[in-house]
């Protein structure tokens, strides 16, 4: 009887040691691929739980998630054959999974980088080389990128993965380039044009304003000195009617304030020598009392 019942506890460890070596599961990040005795009988499996035939069969599980490349900055050749140098990061996934296995001796990740690397690098180069240096440089990032992305995909399609997109992070100009230099000068030159420009245009208009200015000045002027005129000949008419009124009461002293005036003006500076006929009329108010 306890041999029976060993045998059954041998049973029932075999057969739970068969269970799970039949018995995998697939999480929602991953896809997988069975290999019967080294070749590929089952690929892209989906998550979830699955059988396979234990001892036999070997399941492998690789990441399907969007996985990222960065590699060092590639200098590369304009179409004038000027250096840049190229910073660009890719994103890519496992789309052919089985393809993937073979391609990257067994899904090695770094061996697929390894391979995809000069693909982009390729495509990268082949894109740069249709270009001037200042398309290279002016041109956006997205629409630099999204122009060889086909090609890539193209490349890409013998190791099973997708490039999901490919960004450039930089443009440089190599330090040990002299067109670094040239660039600069370039860039020197068009900033001294534009400072001259605006300048000129400045002065243009500083003697705009300087001319209108003078010419409301002078307007201003004129103006003012034809209503002071004006003011003037009013006053002067005025005081001749008020003169007139006042002086018109009594003659003979106007007479005498206006030889008052006469002798003032002709002896102000006090060495008038007048030589005179004793009875001028001049000398009316001088002496004669007999007047």
């Amino acid at each position: 009887m306890v041999r029976g019942f060993t045998a059954i506890v041998f049973a029932a460890v075999i057969a739970l040691f068969v269970a799970m070596g039949s018995i995998y599961i697939v999480n929602e990040s991953q896809t997988a691929i069975v290999l019967n005795l080294g070749r590929v009988v089952r690929a892209d499996i989906q998550p979830g739980l699955h059988f396979k035939w234990p001892l036999v069969e070997e399941v492998r599980k690789f990441d399907q998630r969007i996985l990222s490349l960065d590699d060092a900055p590639e200098r590369y050749l304009t179409s004038e054959k000027k250096d840049v140098s190229v910073d660009f990061f890719v994103k890519w996934r496992i789309k052919d999974v089985a393809t993937y296995y073979r391609a990257a001796s067994g899904g090695n990740e770094d061996v697929a980088r390894q391979r995809l690397t000069p693909i982009v690098k390729n495509a990268l180069r082949n894109e740069i080389n249709q270009r001037t240096l200042q398309e290279v440089v002016s041109a956006g990032r997205a629409e630099l990128s999204g122009s060889f992305l086909a090609a890539v995909n193209r490349g890409a399609e013998s190791l099973g993965v997708e490039v999901v997109d490919v960004r450039i992070k930089r443009i440089n100009l190599p330090d040990d380039s002299n067109i670094l230099g040239t660039v600069y000068n370039r860039m020197r030159t068009e900033r001294t044009q534009v400072a001259n420009q605006l300048r000129a245009e400045g002065v243009e208009v500083s003697e705009t304003i300087r001319s209108e200015a003078e010419r409301q000045r002078q307007v201003t002027i004129a103006e003012a000195e034809r209503d002071a005129q004006k003011l003037r000949g009013e006053g002067d008419a005025r005081a001749a009617e008020i003169a007139a009124a006042a002086y018109g009461k009594d003659a003979e002293f106007y007479a005498f304030y206006r030889s008052l005036e006469t002798y003032r003006a002709s002896m102000a500076d006090g060495q008038t020598v007048l030589v005179l006929d004793p009875d001028s009329e001049l000398l009316r108010y001088f002496g004669n009392d007999k007047r």
